[in-house]
């Protein structure tokens, strides 16, 4: 069982940036892939990054390759995403979320039902 909690989220002007965390309880934190989706109001929940059980391999939606980081630090059982160059249409609800898969190829790290464990969500607003 893992657990998953967001923080991070908030208000921030284009061009700004944010720096969003999940923190994961669970002694087999290390051998999950994490990912970070998210979900604008009416539309359904995308992708956005994986990243493996070791940090080894990341992929990124297109829509936010390059200006998005995804991270992990294994040892404080955390994962990132820095976000930079906001724009107002990454205005959504980020999740994080656990694969006991630990490395997928790309086509399958974006897909929902590979997740086996979710976090709540934490609100990120994008202002023009």
């Amino acid at each position: 069982q893992v657990q998953l909690v967001e923080s991070g989220g908030g208000l921030v002007q284009a061009g700004g940036s944010l720096r969003l965390s999940c923190a994961a309880s669970g002694r087999t934190f290390s051998s999950y892939a994490m990912g970070w989706f998210r979900q604008a109001p009416g539309k359904e929940r995308e992708f956005v990054a994986h990243i493996s059980w070791s940090g080894a391999s990341t992929y990124y939606a297109d829509s936010v390759n390059g200006r998005f980081t995804i991270s992990r630090d294994n040892a404080k059982n955390t994962v990132a995403l820095q976000m930079n160059n906001l724009k107002p249409e990454d205005t959504a609800v980020y999740y994080c979320a656990a694969d006991s898969g630990g490395s997928r190829p790309y086509s399958a790290a974006q897909l929902i039902p590979m997740y086996d464990y979710w976090g709540q969500g934490t609100q990120v607003t994008v202002s023009s």
